[in-house]
């Protein structure tokens, strides 16, 4: 029954003309649910398998904070110490951020990659660590207080990673090898800084295109924030690890989840590289990732000995939910009834666009058979998350870095908390023509950006231009002083980004998932 169920679950990447995912579901350390869906390569009938190398993405961060602390161990570096100290190209910020914000990403920097396509640089472009350092150089300002809130950012494991390599006087696959994957056994689990690089039995990577399938590549060098690859088989051992580590690493891996409280007193859901939460009563830890073409997560449960991995080779899948419907049919009848379908009603009741009161933060609010779904602007079905119902009324998106958490209102609007502080988002309605006429040229003079909008066939588009590439995107109206901005040309982007162009007095503000208040000036010629 448990088999079937969880194959059920992935019927929809199954057969030889679809990618999918390698599964593994294991009960107080027995393995009660192995299974491989789909192909590793499509053009030559390779199914995937238990040992299929696969990109594990985001899931790095847990063993780039591992070996920061490892390192700290041996007095070569201090979690607490001002990342200028390791860093010192770095700008000066507005406040101190310090190596234990950046691992548990409330140190409010930008996020990297958004710097690097901004600037004009395609995800499948050819770029360099060294280009990443030089453009994050220029960014002095911050999205917020450091520890007031955590926002999902790769600068903070990107500029571990590079700290971790400095301070040590090895590579990361040097580190990686002698402290965490060599004692654990996991011979398959290395740094692939490019997707170029060619390693056994590695898979391809896949996006949903116009016309089918198509293998993606990643040309941006990924380190410790997320270039690892993995097996079904490590990544196992590796959950075994955690769920009994050696005695030396207990006091380390209790750091990486112990509670951590933003400035406001609330608990986060982020701690050093795991994210910490409850699902129906059931305590979770783990960590996802997502790259071009692939998804993954790794998630315990142990209060319940439950582990589950899923390593996808496709973007169009939600894996944390996935792990979560997994967790419903193994647990089932130990985890805490579902609350009465009434809030889910009134939540479907409450579809449509959203925007936090005084911000350009926007999102989508969808039903699907009956059930909440929160949705990023501009994205495609792919980019759709089911919500958690926690309490009665109170429904957080299913993704493990979004602290927010929404309740519908009698006056049509959102009551939300976001990392534990209130909020309020109303739900907006395009206007049925332009307010204003934006065409014109702009400039960001500090970080070297120019922007141009211009209206051609009825299209509004906006063209960011810096001295390393440009980025053309097409806006839309969504609100009297708010467009929605739909970058063009950039893979697999719609499916989890949000951005957008708030008129402000003197400008315009660009901003996105991960980079907020990004300014923009007239230019007069």
């Amino acid at each position: 029954m448990l088999n079937a169920a969880i194959d059920k679950l992935f019927a929809q990447w199954t057969g030889p003309q679809s990618p999918g995912a390698v599964v593994g579901v294991t009960r107080n350390d027995a393995l009660i649910h192995e299974a491989a869906y789909g192909m590793a390569d499509i053009a030559h009938g390779i199914p995937l398998d238990r040992h299929s190398v696969i990109r594990i993405g985001s899931q790095s961060k847990q063993f780039t904070v591992l070996l920061a602390l490892l390192l700290e161990a041996e007095g070569k570096l201090s979690m607490d110490e001002d990342v200028h100290r390791y860093a010192p190209w770095l700008p000066p910020f507005p406040h101190k951020v310090t190596l234990h914000h950046l691992a548990t990403n409330t140190g409010g920097l930008r996020d990297f990659l958004e710097i690097m396509i901004w600037n004009g640089l395609p995800l499948a472009s050819d770029s360099s660590r060294a280009l990443s350092r030089r453009l994050l150089a220029r960014h002095a300002e911050v999205n917020y207080v450091p520890g007031s809130q955590m926002l999902y950012s790769n600068t903070g494991f990107f500029l571990l990673s590079e700290i971790i390599e400095e301070v040590s006087g090895r590579s990361y696959n040097e580190l990686l090898a002698h402290y965490i994957t060599g004692r654990v056994g996991m011979p398959d689990t290395c740094l692939q800084a490019r997707d170029a690089e060619i390693l056994p039995r590695l898979v391809n990577m896949h996006l949903k295109g116009k016309t089918g399938w198509e293998t993606v590549r990643w040309g941006f060098p990924l380190g410790g924030e997320g270039g690892m690859v993995s097996t079904l088989v490590d990544m196992l051992a590796w959950q075994a690890t955690l769920a009994n580590p050696p005695a030396d690493w207990q006091p380390l891996l209790a750091r990486m989840t112990a509670p951590l409280h933003y400035t406001n007193g609330t608990e986060t859901l982020y701690r050093m590289g795991l994210v910490v939460d409850r699902y129906r009563g059931a305590l979770g830890i783990g960590h996802g990732g997502g790259v071009a073409g692939g998804k993954s997560e790794s998630i315990r449960f142990p209060e319940h000995g439950l582990g589950v991995v899923i390593l996808g080779n496709l973007s169009e899948m939600a894996p944390f939910s996935l792990a979560r419907r997994i967790a419903d049919i193994a647990l089932e009848g130990d985890l805490t009834p579902r609350h009465p379908p009434a809030g889910a009603a009134a939540m479907c009741a409450a579809s449509g666009v959203y925007r936090e009161i005084g911000s350009g933060e926007v999102f989508i609010l969808t039903a699907s058979n009956g059930a909440p779904v929160f949705r990023s602007l501009g994205s495609t079905s792919s980019g759709a998350t089911a919500m958690d119902e926690g309490a009665p009324g109170i429904f957080m998106p299913e993704r493990p870095t979004a602290h927010l958490e929404l309740t519908p209102h009698a006056d049509g609007t959102l009551a939300a908390t976001f990392c534990g502080t209130p909020t309020r988002y109303r739900k907006v309605v395009p206007p049925k023509s332009p307010p204003r006429d934006l065409d014109g040229s702009y400039a960001n003079r500090a970080l070297g950006l120019d922007a141009s909008i211009e209206t051609a066939d009825g299209v509004t588009s906006l063209l960011v231009r810096s001295d390393v590439g440009a980025m053309r995107s097409d806006l839309e109206w969504i609100d009297t002083d708010l467009l929605a901005v739909h970058p063009a040309g950039q893979m697999g982007l719609a499916a989890t980004f949000t951005a957008t162009l708030r008129l402000v007095e003197g400008g315009l503000e660009l901003t996105t998932d991960r980079t907020k208040g990004l300014r923009f000036m007239p230019v007069t010629r």
